[in-house]
């Protein structure tokens, strides 16, 4: 097979397996440890989660950090990715093992809130340099293969660490602590992974790089501007990502009423609903990885665009057929189908945004990309928190996201696929 057979060629590559390495790790690392947060926040015996206090816990976590990621992006082009990879990472081990110090103290929410807001500005930085990062050990021609191999075995990663942290979670009560340790540890080999590449692999050029904190901050604003600049004069970038935005938007408020359903409809203890959420998730992620398989040889075949119209198109019949039941096996498929097409997309954008900015701007268009992400994800759990009931069953919610899977499908059909 053709796939496995450019496998074999980018498992080749010393530079590529050892960033790849670094990725597994990290991503890893945030699995356990989102898991351990949403576990703590939204399973935990004593707390009576609802849609609002979900999508309340989303805005704190994530759109503050959300500020963060153009800047990071700034410093990305002007910082060497090898030491962001290296220094983010022990950071994360120090501020996640804080995490667990005001679980196990019981501190206030917005202690506890600010920790975790931490950990997840450091991951704006090394995330986007990943990404940033990957032109640099792999040449243009597998630079599509590149991208449904690499992004996507992280995801995987971060979903069996979830799935570790599940199983932690489920075989002893209260070990959210536990949890966030085990991350800490990743973290930390993450940082260690790092060292293994040379300082100046993954870029920027040593033109662009200032290593004084003030140096890089002084062109922040200017910085900014120019990547916008640059985005907005490759239209086909720009779209795609308006079009992988949106469907991030669908995928966080289905995510939402999966949660809530698991939670209130289809169990009746804390135990089974975090059993049946990380069934979900697992089979998302299988979703994730057929995605991986099959995304090079249909960007081949229909062009980025093409590819992202299909995936959108399929998303929106089999979303409404599967989500009316409101039944664990239909969803759970729906799970899988929603993995599939969403990576599918994401592998697609990432190649375009990729092959039209230059090396020194990706830093910070990345950067914007996950804001884009973050924002429409704790947009789409807001409208979550108003539309869902108490048990997650909604009709109006299906339906819209349908129409949304709908509207990027017939909006992406009008530009060119190629």
């Amino acid at each position: 097979m053709a796939v496995v057979r450019d496998l074999r060629v980018l498992l080749r590559l010393r530079d590529f397996r050892r960033l790849l390495t670094l990725r597994l790790l990290s991503q890893g690392a945030d699995g356990v440890y989102q898991v351990a947060l949403a576990t703590y926040v939204v399973f935990s015996p004593e707390k009576q989660t609802s849609p609002g206090a979900i999508a309340s816990a989303m805005a704190v976590l994530l759109l503050p950090y959300s500020l963060v990621g153009p800047f990071a992006g700034v410093l990305l082009d002007r910082w060497r990715r090898r030491q962001v990879f290296l220094y983010g990472n022990l950071l994360r081990v120090l501020l996640a093992s804080v995490t667990a110090v005001l679980m196990l103290s019981h501190a206030p929410d917005w202690l506890f809130y600010a920790s975790a807001l931490c950990v997840t500005a450091v991951n704006r930085f090394v995330l986007s340099g990943l990404s940033a990062a990957l032109p640099r050990v792999v040449d243009a021609d597998r630079l599509v293969m590149a991208n449904s191999l690499s992004p996507t075995a992280g995801t995987l990663a971060a979903t069996l660490g979830g799935g570790l942290a599940f199983g932690v979670r489920l075989v002893a009560s209260d070990s959210d602590a536990a949890v966030v340790l085990l991350g800490a540890f990743l973290y930390l080999c993450a940082a260690l992974a790092s060292l293994r590449m040379d300082v100046q692999l993954l870029g920027p050029d040593p033109e662009l790089v200032q290593p004084r904190l003030r140096a890089a901050l002084a062109g922040t604003a200017q910085g900014l501007l120019s990547g916008v600049r640059h985005l907005t004069a490759r239209p086909t970038a720009t779209r795609a990502l308006a079009a992988i935005t949106v469907m991030r938007f669908c995928y966080g408020a289905l995510l939402v009423m999966v949660l809530m359903l698991c939670r209130y409809a289809w169990s009746s203890t804390e135990s089974e609903g975090l059993a049946l959420l990380g069934l979900a998730v697992g089979i998302s992620g299988a979703g994730f990885f057929v995605a991986a398989a099959i995304t090079p040889a249909a960007v081949g075949r229909f062009g980025a665009g093409g590819w992202i119209m299909i995936c959108a198109g399929v998303a929106a019949v089999l979303e409404l057929a599967l989500g009316l039941t409101f039944e664990p096996a239909p969803i759970m498929v729906a799970a899988f189908v929603l993995g599939l097409t969403t990576q599918g997309a994401k592998i697609a954008t990432d190649t375009v945004v990729q092959s039209s900015v230059d090396d020194g701007f990706r830093g910070r268009i990345f950067s914007v990309y996950d804001v884009l992400f973050n924002v429409s994800f704790v947009g789409a759990a807001g409208v979550a928190a108003l539309m869902l009931p108490p048990d997650g069953r909604s009709i109006q919610l299906v339906v819209l996201v349908a129409a949304l899977y709908g509207a990027v499908a017939l909006a992406v059909s009008r530009f060119p696929t190629r």
